[in-house]
């Protein structure tokens, strides 16, 4: 398979993720939930990714990525049919756990797809490539799904948002020669079998700094609904907030293999994630759909670096024959922290308003920054 066509699934299956993130919060408002239940909500879809991506990652480092990739497009396909078929809470329950459970497996498969094809000087364009798809799905997405939601209603906009999946999954059927095969390993390979990924100082680095990074994009998606709602906004103005941070994703990671080269990983990403904190920082200030935009905007240029760079890092600093395993402990950092930080938040919202959520994310990204900058001088 090459990589337009990776791309192609990655698109698909990427817009329908970002579409259920903005239906799940606003379902959920209109169903009557509390910021906490919300913030549960939220937290499924990270329960069974922080449980079960290593063991994802190792199952694909033995059998290969295309039975996890088809595995996971269609479990997302039928958990964004739940909330259409049974319109309550317990379906938003069980449709956003079965989303993280499914994507995740996907998502890891993916990852380690991208990183094989073609060989080294081929791995920073092809993980910039995938970001890019990354991002254009980020802001086709929540677009389509907040037109959708004014004119459709919630119910059936999780319907069309479950067609997408369908194309990687006839792709998938389809096209046999998917990635590589079952790995056999070498006496080298066996040799680190046993040793743990996060004693390995530089994969450490990228793992957690990538933690920080991803964390903070994830709340912004998830909470950004609700503060829109908060003040007032529509649906089709809240998915147009979060499609400028797409474009502004899309845009910055046309140009991140020069900033790269220029200036290096470690300041491209540390630099990026300052920005984002400080826009972080400003974006309770603000209550207009083109200010918030703007603040969006910012956010999307900052974090958008973060993505590709981690993951190059991650697929490149890990024991050869261990890169699922490797992109899967990435998942699981960043789903431990989805679980409690929404919770958590959840309820300092319903107490204190949605000004500490945010500022909990610049504080987070801005912790990402120092750390990279930190472990850079040792």
């Amino acid at each position: 398979m090459n990589i337009p066509v990776v791309l192609l699934i990655v698109l698909f299956n990427m817009s329908s993720f970002k579409a259920s993130k903005v239906l799940v919060s606003l379902f959920a408002i209109d169903l009557g939930a509390s910021q906490f239940l919300i913030g549960i909500i939220i937290a499924l879809y990270s329960l069974f990714p922080a449980l079960l991506a290593l063991q994802a990652g190792r199952l694909t480092d033995r059998l290969g990525v295309r039975l996890p990739m088809l595995f996971g497009s269609l479990g997302i396909v039928l958990a964004l049919l739940l909330p259409w078929l049974f319109r309550s809470l317990p379906a938003l329950y069980a449709s956003a756990a079965l989303i993280g459970v499914t994507h995740m497996f996907y998502n890891v498969a993916v990852q380690n797809l991208v990183g094989s094809i073609g060989g080294t000087e081929d791995r920073t364009r092809n993980f910039s490539n995938y970001a890019l798809a990354m991002a254009l799905g980020s802001f086709i997405g929540p677009l389509a799904a907040g037109f959708s939601i004014d004119h459709f209603g919630h119910a059936q906009t999780y319907l069309f948002a479950a067609a997408l999946p369908l194309v990687p999954v006839a792709i998938l059927l389809f096209v046999r020669n998917v990635g590589r095969g079952r790995r056999v390993k070498t006496e080298e390979e066996q040799a680190v079998l046993s040793t743990n990924l996060l004693t390995i100082p530089g994969l450490r680095r990228a793992l957690i700094a990538g933690a920080m990074a991803v964390t903070g994009q994830d709340l912004f998606q998830f909470y950004m609904p609700i503060y829109g709602h908060s003040v007032g906004l529509s649906a089709s103005a809240i998915g147009a907030v979060l499609a400028m941070f797409g474009i502004a994703a899309f845009v910055v990671r046309i140009w991140l293999p020069a900033l790269v080269k220029r200036w290096g990983p470690v300041n491209v990403f540390s630099h990026s994630l300052y920005a984002s904190a400080v826009a972080f920082m400003m974006f309770p200030l603000f209550s207009s759909a083109y200010a918030l935009a703007a603040v969006a905007l910012v956010i999307g240029l900052g974090i958008g670096c973060a993505q590709p760079v981690t993951l190059t890092l991650i697929y490149s600093r890990a024991p050869e024959g261990r890169s699922g395993e490797a992109l899967g402990m990435r998942m699981t950092l960043n789903q431990m922290t989805h679980i409690a930080v929404p919770i958590v938040f959840g309820s300092l919202g319903t107490a204190f308003g949605l000004a500490p959520v945010f500022l909990a994310n610049a504080a987070i990204l801005a912790g990402g920054g120092v750390l990279s900058q930190e472990r850079k001088k040792e």
